[in-house]
Formats: C-alpha cells, sequence, structure tokens
C-alpha cells in the first residue's frame, strides 16, 4: 500500500486584516507564563483517493486458450490498467495565517489554560478539547502466496518435446480434475472421503490445481489497491479547476500531466452569512483593541466533483473562509465567572460556551 500527500491551494486568493486584541508582529502561536497567541482556522478538503491497478501476464499457454480449452478472447499481451474506485472528501481545520490573535494574561482573568492545536489554532479555553483525527489508513489485504502451476504437471506434460504438446497435456490434466470433482460431488468416485471435512479438502486441493494449470491458459491477474491524499484549500469560490488525472497507464497523475483524464473540482460559496455592513465594520474596527477571545462565524461551501463532464459527487461543508470574525467580550473571562468555550476544530465556531458565577 501506498500513501500520498499532496496539499493544493486553489481559488482566488481574498487577504484581508483582522482586528486583533494587542498590537501583533511576526508572533508564532503558542502559550506562555505572559499570554498566548493563537490562530483561527480556515477549513480545507481533504481528499482521500482510492486507485486499483490492475496488472495481467498472460499465461505460456495463451495461444492454445481457444483450441484446448474453448476459452475465446484470451488477451496475449500484458498489461496495466488504472481506475478510481472510490473519493472520499472530508473537511478539516488549517491554521489561518491572517487570523491571527493574542491574548495577554493578567491577575483579573481567568482564562489562562488554552488548548491549542499543534499549528496554533484556539481550541478551547479553560476546556479540553481534541483536535480532529486523523483518518485511519487504508491497509491493503495480505496478498495470498502465489501458487507455481508447474509443480501440478505430471512427468508426462514435463516430458514433452514441444509447447503445443505440454498445453495438449495441461488440458487433459484439468479436464480430468474436473471429472475427479464431478464424480466426488456425485459419490461416485473409486475413494470416497471418510466424512465431510476431508470431502472439503480433497475438492479444495482439486479447486486449487485446475486453477493454477488453467492460468497456463488464461494468464493471472493482480489487483493493488493505492490510497492517495489531497488536501485543497479554497480561498475563495471558483469553477472546475483540475484536481488531478488518472491515466490508464501511469495511474494518478499530476494537474498539468496530460498523459491523463482531468477530474475537475468546483467550490460554490453558498453565502450563508450575512455580508457585513460599514456601520458594524466600523464597530470592529473601535474594537480591535479591546480584550476578549475572537471565534469564527462559519459560512458554507459546496464542493463539487467532476470526471469530465459528469457530476461524481456533491457535498456541502462549514467553511470559516467563507463566514467573518465576531469577538467574544473579555468580561465573560474575569473572576466573576467560571467560564469554559469549546471551539470546533474545523470551523473555528462556539461549539459551546459555559459561563456561570462561582458559587
Amino acid at each position: 500500500m501506498k500513501r500520498h500527500l499532496l496539499i493544493l491551494t486553489l481559488g482566488i486568493c481574498q487577504w484581508s486584516f483582522c482586528a486583533a486584541q494587542t498590537q501583533i508582529s511576526d508572533y508564532q502561536p503558542g502559550v506562555t507564563a505572559e499570554g498566548a497567541v493563537y490562530f483561527l482556522p480556515k477549513t480545507a478538503l481533504r481528499f482521500n483517493i482510492m486507485v486499483e491497478k490492475t496488472t495481467y501476464k498472460p499465461g505460456d499457454f495463451a495461444p492454445y486458450a481457444m483450441r484446448y480449452l474453448r476459452l475465446k478472447d484470451v488477451p496475449q499481451e500484458a498489461s496495466t490498467q488504472y481506475r478510481v474506485i472510490s473519493i472520499r472528501q472530508t473537511a478539516i481545520g488549517v491554521a489561518d495565517t491572517t487570523k491571527r490573535y493574542a491574548v495577554k494574561f493578567n491577575p483579573k482573568t481567568v482564562a489562562a489554560n488554552l488548548s491549542l492545536a499543534e499549528d496554533g489554532r484556539l481550541l478551547g479555553i479553560n476546556a479540553d478539547v481534541k483536535d480532529t483525527p486523523h483518518p485511519t489508513l487504508f491497509k491493503a489485504a495480505r496478498k495470498p502466496i502465489a501458487v507455481n502451476p508447474r509443480q501440478f504437471m505430471t512427468e508426462e506434460i514435463l516430458a514433452a518435446g514441444s509447447t503445443a504438446k505440454m498445453a495438449e497435456l495441461t488440458a487433459r490434466e484439468i479436464y480430468d480434475l474436473r471429472e475427479n470433482r464431478n464424480l466426488l460431488i456425485k459419490g461416485q468416485a473409486d475413494f470416497m472421503p471418510k466424512d465431510g471435512n476431508q470431502m472439503k479438502l480433497m475438492l479444495s486441493q482439486i479447486d486449487e490445481q485446475d486453477h493454477a494449470l488453467s492460468s497456463l491458459f488464461q494468464g493471472v491477474t493482480e489487483r493493488d489497491t493505492t490510497e492517495h491524499v489531497l488536501i485543497v484549500t479554497p480561498d475563495g469560490s471558483f469553477q472546475r479547476q483540475v484536481l488531478f488525472r488518472l491515466s490508464q497507464q501511469l495511474g494518478l497523475v499530476e494537474a498539468d500531466d496530460y498523459s491523463g483524464a482531468p477530474f475537475y473540482l468546483s467550490i460554490d460559496d453558498l453565502q450563508t452569512v450575512p455580508p457585513v455592513d460599514e456601520e458594524a465594520a466600523a464597530k470592529v474596527k473601535k474594537k480591535q483593541y479591546e480584550a476578549g477571545v475572537y471565534v469564527n462565524i462559519p459560512g458554507r461551501m459546496r464542493a463539487t466533483l467532476y470526471q469530465g463532464i459528469d457530476v461524481l459527487q456533491t457535498q456541502e461543508h462549514p467553511a470559516a473562509q467563507f463566514g467573518r470574525v465576531e469577538l467574544l467580550s473579555g468580561d465573560l473571562f474575569n473572576k466573576h465567572y467560571d467560564t469554559h468555550l469549546w471551539l470546533n476544530p474545523v470551523t473555528g465556531a462556539v461549539d459551546r460556551l459555559q459561563a456561570e458565577e462561582p458559587k
């Protein structure tokens, strides 16, 4: 099993300055004794793409498949083909470096226990909040041990003077195996098994020999599944941008590799959050140095995946970057309240806010 990771940024970049609680320079996120610097998240899309590779190898007796086993259209050349068998998209949170804020601790506040993700996203205050867990990694099933069909060839087959004669004798051996199997099932074999378990064992051995010898005519087909992970962080709406390409001979290739057929992605801002009017924006600017905690009011986006002109899947997700930022007043975190805040790790929205007056 192979796992590939590719991070993409698509769409129209929209750079905006968000008001901060204190003057911010190029600080790194983290918690110290004096305070904390944190990011709010933006919402990215993770695509888990399962690609199946099918490899065909013709058998040694492939040219005689029709003559001796009446098998039509048996390929005579080796081939390799790839196809997408599933695509799963999920929303994840990543740090939005344009939304960076600072909190300074002082004796009048109790908001000193901040939970941060590894990339600096604020997860909660005075609350135990876990980041979004990574999905379970794909594990390929263990392949069965390949059986060498020549170990089932009789002495007569191995002593044949030509490939055509070996194919003829092998075909006879296959027909004998199938006849013996039918006699066992009908109860007419010369040596019938004593019980059901012995019967299963004998039938299993006959099937194994039949399959191995038949592969000399039919060829051998093997399938391997590979997981590819693409991460897209849209900063705006866009239509039908190439997410990846799939080549039937090479598998998943880069978006600019024209050897593969394109898979497109469209992102639509559903505009579920009304834009901030000028009066409200002026109030936010006026409060830019006010103590408190900034959170996201997320919007929603629609992600549509195409294979060529055909729609493969459409899903809607909450999206932090299509919403706005709001300030939670610092009064919630003074000594007059026992405040606990849980933020959504994907959107930065308030999942839960608990503020009680201490007894």
